[in-house]
Formats: C-alpha cells, sequence, structure tokens
C-alpha cells in the first residue's frame, strides 16, 4: 500500500510539474494554446496570468517533492497530506470556475494519493 501511495503522491509531483511548463513556458506556443483550446490573441493576454498559475503549481510540486524525500516518516506524512489537500482544493476551485474536467485531471490523482497514503500510514 505505502508503495502504491508513494507512486501516486509522486505522479501527482510529476503532473504538477507538467503543468508548470505548460503554463509558464509554452502557454503562447501551439502545443500550449492547443492543450487549452485557446487562439493567439487569448494567449498572449492571459500569459501572465498562466504564468502565475504555474508557479502555484510548481509549489505544490515542490512540496509533494519535499513529502517523498523527508527522512522523517512523520513529517513526511505530514507534507503528504497538507499538499495533496492543497492540490485537492485547487483542483475542486478550478472545477467550479473553469472546467469541471479540473477535478478529474487535476484532483484525481491527488485523491487517490491521499486515501492510499492515509491507508498506508
Amino acid at each position: 500500500m505505502a508503495i502504491l501511495a508513494t507512486f501516486f503522491v509522486a505522479l501527482t509531483a510529476l503532473l504538477h510539474l507538467g503543468f508548470l511548463v505548460l503554463e509558464m513556458f509554452f502557454w503562447t506556443k501551439p502545443f500550449g494554446r492547443k492543450t487549452f483550446r485557446m487562439s493567439a490573441e487569448q494567449a498572449a493576454a492571459t500569459k501572465v496570468l498562466a504564468a502565475n498559475q504555474g508557479l502555484y503549481n510548481g509549489f505544490l510540486a515542490a512540496g509533494l517533492v519535499w513529502s517523498l524525500l523527508h527522512p522523517d516518516p512523520a513529517i513526511a506524512y505530514q507534507l503528504k497530506l497538507f499538499f495533496l489537500v492543497c492540490v485537492i482544493v485547487a483542483a475542486i476551485y478550478g472545477a467550479w470556475s473553469v472546467k469541471p474536467r479540473i477535478l478529474l485531471v487535476q484532483g484525481g490523482p491527488a485523491m487517490i494519493a491521499l486515501v492510499l497514503t492515509l491507508l498506508a500510514f
């Protein structure tokens, strides 16, 4: 159970690192515009907002990686819970304010990781 929990925490971290790259570096590029279904004009108009959003996703990824690397299991557990709940809250807000699919894409792996982490402790 612990190995599966660790896998899903790492997957969630990797996804958020990917969101950082997409939102900070590829937002106005063809790949970013296609991913987020935007015109060049929309992407240009929202570039700064997307970069800010990407930075926050990077902080979530960093926190999750920290939780995986921390040598004290009790602190690592608390870090996992905190950052996974942050990801889930962000996904719920994104689903409510932008589109429901965000709950599945961003929140799904984090929810699985949270349940597995709770069961593994």
